[in-house]
């Protein structure tokens, strides 16, 4: 049993079709059948006789997708397909591949299914599985994390189970008061670990803003509890303690967190040499970075030349680090090192070949080593006992502030399209009049108008049917709300990254917006 994902065109557009006649359907319309082309080769050769002006990446991506919904999909498999309402469709294959001749454009490419659950909430669906369903492929198998039968628990109505290797512990914690309880319940050498992710879905949210984070201190604080190292750094997936701070000391005559510190595998980074803790406040630090908290792969100090070179071919590298046998960082070996080495000496030795690497404390500002980064290439990330413990690169940068201001584009091609369409299509006197007050003759266009506004303003019928646009004005209302918040939660300092889950809403309002007003 293995499940997929199907997607209803690029836009759902097809997605009443599919529902209401039972079909999971692909476009690719310059094909014709595809029952007697068995093999990959075979596919690829019709897709590129087909499309011949596409360049071989997408010949082969369309060959996969292809390959898979004629042949690897089988009957019984369960099959996903999102919807544009947010939720979620599940149901089982039931037939073979067939092909059908078209009609007006229709898709002639179709799988028979069974739908076994038409409107599953997201919400019962667990993050990493939602985002496992965010890939922006026509068809795609999910295969991590048991996803098969945490697909098939789905289609009987149930929650989604979750990973077979999560967290129980951290699962059952659904409210603060469990938390203080599990640490309570819990010996003073056993203390509660969990990762940041868990320990915020405590309190119900998915990322540090400012707000969320005053909110857990003053619980914590309350509870007498406090995290090591603080849940304020390192990166989502960084794992914590959590201890009874404020607990008497014992016979020993030690306080909770001595003992900790002194005996903890978690990192002591964010731990004085008195024991107090640093205040926990939100910055970009260098371990908000995953890479900062990845170990890197090295060699060790006499290893030879020759395996550092090999490693570095097999892996793609651009240099890698030489540590001692305590992990601590002795130099870094590039390319250029090794290429000078050999210059001096056909016969150089890795020592030889070994240079002063770049080297930066998990706490320390990121901002403050980018020029670094941008210069060298990379910078290596140490503990507070001096051993390595991540790389970041300037690959790892670029992902890193691409994913950050990917929402913001997103958010301003909606407001843009919002506001030329509404002062296209409503007067001005309408406009002002769902502004309150003074303000509305401070208003000259949609330029004025806050994101919320215009929320207020399409509610209005006539506003509304002045548009003229063929959808759902509750959906799309629904729809612009819960962008609106989105926005307003981008405006809240985050060190942890909106993932492709938490971008969809705003990506399915553009997708619709550029629908309706498809002018550049």
């Amino acid at each position: 049993m293995r499940a997929w994902v199907i997607r209803a065109g690029e836009n759902g557009e097809r997605e009443n079709l599919a529902l209401e006649d039972g079909v999971l359907l692909v476009a690719w319309q310059g094909l014709g059948n595809l029952t007697t082309l068995t093999t990959r080769e075979e596919i690829k050769a019709a897709v590129a006789a087909a499309y011949p002006d596409e360049g071989p990446y997408t010949v082969g991506n369309w060959t996969g997708q292809l390959y898979r919904f004629v042949h690897e999909i089988k009957p019984e498999d369960f099959v996903v397909l999102p919807l544009r309402s947010g939720r979620v469709a599940v149901g089982r294959v039931v037939d073979g591949y067939e092909y059908q001749a078209a009609t007006a454009g229709d898709p002639r490419h179709i799988r028979r299914v069974e739908w076994l659950i038409k409107d599953i909430d997201r919400q019962s669906i667990q993050p990493d599985l939602q985002d496992s369903m965010g890939s922006l492929l026509a068809v795609f198998e999910l295969s991590r994390f048991a996803a098969a039968e945490r697909v098939a628990a789905l289609a009987e109505g149930k929650p989604d189970p979750g990973r077979p290797d999560a967290d129980e512990f951290a699962a059952s914690l659904t409210e603060p008061t469990k938390l203080y309880e599990e640490v309570r319940r819990r010996a003073a050498d056993e203390p509660l670990a969990l990762s940041i992710r868990d320990f915020l879905a405590v309190w119900g949210v998915q990322r540090r803003y400012p707000a969320a984070v005053e909110q857990i201190k003053n619980d914590l604080d309350q509870r007498g509890l406090v995290t090591v190292p603080p849940f304020t750094e390192g990166s989502i997936n960084s794992r914590i303690a959590v201890l009874a701070g404020g607990a008497e000391p014992d016979a020993s005559g030690t306080s909770a967190m001595t003992r900790f510190t002194d005996t903890a595998a978690v990192p002591r980074g964010d731990v004085e040499a008195d024991g107090e803790v640093e205040t926990q406040t939100v910055s970009y630090h260098v371990s908000n970075l995953e890479s900062a908290n990845r170990m890197p792969e090295f060699v060790r100090v006499g290893a030879s030349l020759k395996s550092a070179m090999t490693l570095m071919v097999l892996r793609g590298y651009s240099q890698l680090p030489v540590l001692d046998a305590g992990g601590r960082l002795r130099g870094v070996v590039s390319w250029e090192s090794i290429g000078r080495a050999h210059m001096a000496d056909p016969h150089a030795s890795l020592e030889a070949a070994t240079v002063r690497g770049q080297e930066a404390d998990r706490s320390d500002d990121l901002l403050d080593w980018i020029g670094t980064v941008q210069q060298s290439g990379y910078v290596l990330v140490r503990d507070r006992d001096h051993k390595v413990c991540g790389l970041v690169t300037a690959a790892d940068l670029t992902v890193q502030f691409g994913t950050r201001v990917r929402p913001f584009v997103l958010v301003e091609e909606i407001e843009q399209r919002l506001r030329r369409v509404v002062d296209r299509c409503i007067p001005l006197d309408l406009i002002r009049a769902v502004i309150p007050g003074r303000r509305a003759t401070r208003v000259n266009s949609a330029a004025n108008l806050t994101f919320g506004a215009y929320g207020h303003l399409l509610k209005v019928p006539e506003n509304w049917a002045a548009l003229d646009w063929a959808i759902d004005q509750e959906y799309f209302l629904a729809a612009l709300e819960e962008c609106r918040q989105f926005r307003n939660s981008l405006m809240h300092f985050s060190p942890d990254p909106v993932t492709d889950d938490q971008l969809l809403p705003a990506q399915g309002l553009l997708e619709l917006l550029r629908s309706m007003d498809p002018q550049n």
